[in-house]
């Protein structure tokens, strides 16, 4: 049988380090940043949203993300409540503050859908 050579064994205890790390951060629910997103999350779920369908509000623009329908939707805050914009203009940008007309609620109620309707 052969002995291992130092480069194998050092090779062997990083490998195991790198497994032993990936191990404890799953057990321990993930990074920081991970767990307190969920936590937050959670939160969401318990609470009652701050507006109503229909409810014309004022926001602005945080980011843009692309919907799974492949068109552009920008994401805004009202009280941390997320709401997703749909028909922005193209000349609108992050920080732009906007006028929206809330039309729907997701599933659990944690974030809501509006529709663009002018800058504000």
């Amino acid at each position: 049988m052969l002995d291992p050579g130092p480069e194998t064994l050092a090779v062997s205890a990083f490998v195991a380090l790198l497994i032993g790390s990936w191990l404890f951060t799953r057990v321990r629910g993930g990074s920081a940043g991970e767990r307190q997103s969920r936590k937050r999350h959670q939160e969401a779920q318990q609470r009652e949203p701050p507006v109503d369908i229909g409810d014309v509000e004022t926001v602005a623009i945080r980011e843009f993300t692309d919907h799974h329908s492949g068109e552009r939707r920008a994401v805004g805050k009202i009280e941390g409540f997320v709401v997703f914009v749909e028909d922005v203009p193209d000349s609108c940008a992050v920080t732009d503050v906007i006028r929206i007309k809330i039309l729907s609620f997701n599933r659990g109620h944690t974030s809501a859908t509006a529709t663009y309707l002018e800058s504000a």
